[in-house]
């Protein structure tokens, strides 16, 4: 199933509003937010980096790691009335326009 940003974002607020019952505040939410980044950093530390997996860690699946930071990434836009489409392009066009000869040019990328 392929599925656009806005789209997502219209799903996850249908869940909410129905499933989920209301959202969280947004504190909460960044709280939740900070959480799952977390949990994501454990799996990836563990994967690509020098920490070695705890038997509690092997069981993680670090797609739905980021799902989940995807999906609370998502309740913040919806509750502060960001369109993540639109929030996304306008950083292509920035990152486009600062960054067009930044890192061809950077000798640490060689």
């Amino acid at each position: 199933m392929d599925v656009t940003i806005r789209q997502a974002q219209q799903q996850v607020d249908g869940w909410i509003k129905t499933v989920g019952v209301r959202y969280f505040n947004e504190l909460t939410n960044l709280g939740i937010l900070m959480e799952e980044v977390g949990e994501l950093s454990r799996i990836m530390v563990r994967k690509y980096g020098e920490q070695s997996f705890k038997e509690s860690d092997k069981q993680k699946d670090m797609a739905d790691e980021m799902a989940d930071v995807l999906w609370v990434l998502m309740c913040l836009a919806n509750q502060t009335g960001v369109d993540l489409t639109d929030a996304l392009e306008k950083n292509f066009e920035k990152k486009n326009i600062r960054d067009a000869r930044r890192h061809l040019d950077n000798e640490k990328l060689k």
